[in-house]
């Protein structure tokens, strides 16, 4: 009797494909790559399971503040309604026989730019754009992240081998000459600066990011911990000081290496000029 009753439950079931974080996030990659190449302004991609629930969200610099609330909205009606998002706006402005009253349903953002992600047939998700430059971007984004997991190399649950980076001495040398951003780190959780100092810097604190720093060339006083003096918001999860109170004071020099947890007050004094070393940003 058991096992007929186990046999019977197992007819009963089926497996399904499930969007896990890691998924979502690269979801977001692929739509923030797009944004790079259209040059967008802005916008907030959001990335919701196959049952509506918020997974993952981030808002790109000069977005207004509405368009998390939009973006989320827009993935949730391509999920819940198996389709994109253009298919509803449409509708609804059609001329004579826009369904007006679709608007009074709950939970439903009928504007362009949110796309069902599938794999395999199987809905999964969905991603929602909102605060690009037109509609049209917002739906090309949306886009862009759904085929995250297109050409068979990417799956739900598995990020594929990234693409190894590499740069070239010239490229290197001339992001030293002026301190630059080596590698963005779009779609991943890292980012490398090739940094240059010639003079003492203010008080920094990174709410998200931690700073792994190796010495190049030159020498520096750098001053961790304690609290930053006057600290002031200059930018999302960054803030900067005057000083730095009660922080643990250390010479640093050519093939040191300084790890700063985010969250902690660090600041670079008595350079010499110039002053060069990597950062690696861990989020």
């Amino acid at each position: 009797m058991i096992l007929c009753l186990a046999s019977f439950a197992n007819a009963q079931t089926v497996d399904k494909k499930t969007l896990t974080l890691q998924g979502a996030e690269r979801v977001i990659g692929a739509a923030k790559s797009e944004a790079q190449k259209l040059k967008a302004p802005g916008g907030v991609i959001a990335v919701v399971d196959d049952g509506g629930n918020l997974m993952a969200l981030e808002r790109l610099d000069g977005t207004f503040s509405a368009g998390a609330n939009i973006s989320i909205g827009k993935a949730k009606t391509a999920v819940m309604f198996k389709k994109p998002t253009r298919v509803f706006e449409e509708l609804i402005n059609s001329s004579g026989k826009g369904r007006t009253v679709m608007t009074a349903l709950e939970n439903f953002t009928p504007l362009i730019g949110g796309i069902p992600i599938l794999v395999d047939g199987e809905i999964v998700g969905g991603v929602g754009v909102s605060g690009a430059a037109t509609a049209d971007q917002d739906e090309q984004l949306a886009i862009a992240g759904s085929k995250a997991f297109d050409h068979g190399a990417m799956s739900v649950t598995a990020d594929p081998a990234p693409a190894v980076s590499y740069f070239e001495k010239s490229k290197v040398d001339e992001a030293f000459s002026k301190g630059a951003v080596l590698f963005d780190g779009s779609g991943r959780n890292y980012m490398v600066h090739a940094s240059r100092r010639e003079k003492p810097g203010q008080a920094e604190i990174h709410a998200k990011d931690a700073d792994i720093i190796y010495v190049l060339q030159g020498s520096a006083t750098v001053v961790t911990g304690g609290e930053a003096v006057d600290a002031k918001t200059t930018g999302p999860d960054e803030l900067r000081g005057s000083s730095i109170r009660e922080g643990q004071t250390r010479q640093i020099a050519k093939g040191d290496v300084v790890i700063v947890p985010r969250g902690v007050p660090h600041q670079f004094l008595e350079v010499t000029n110039p002053f060069l070393y990597y950062v690696v940003k861990v989020r």
